[in-house]
């Protein structure tokens, strides 16, 4: 795995966090939803935990170059 490739998952991991944290405010709002939020709320957090993995791997890793890209 390359850094950009890291970076990559982890601007996708917080994109799902952000859908669902939204979904599980959307649900609290919803009187019929609430039994709902813990559990979107719960996946928000698992995304969220996800792309802070991954940030740390592309930290780890070293810049990616073309040359190593085209690897």
């Amino acid at each position: 795995m390359t850094r950009d490739q890291a970076l990559n998952e982890a601007i996708n991991a917080a994109h799902n966090a952000k859908v669902y944290a939204r979904k599980a405010e959307n649900a609290a709002d919803s009187g019929d939803s609430m039994g709902k939020v813990p559990q979107l709320t719960a996946v928000s957090d698992a995304w969220a935990d996800t792309a802070r993995s991954y940030a740390a791997i592309a930290a780890a890793l070293p810049e990616t170059t073309t040359e190593a890209a085209s690897a």
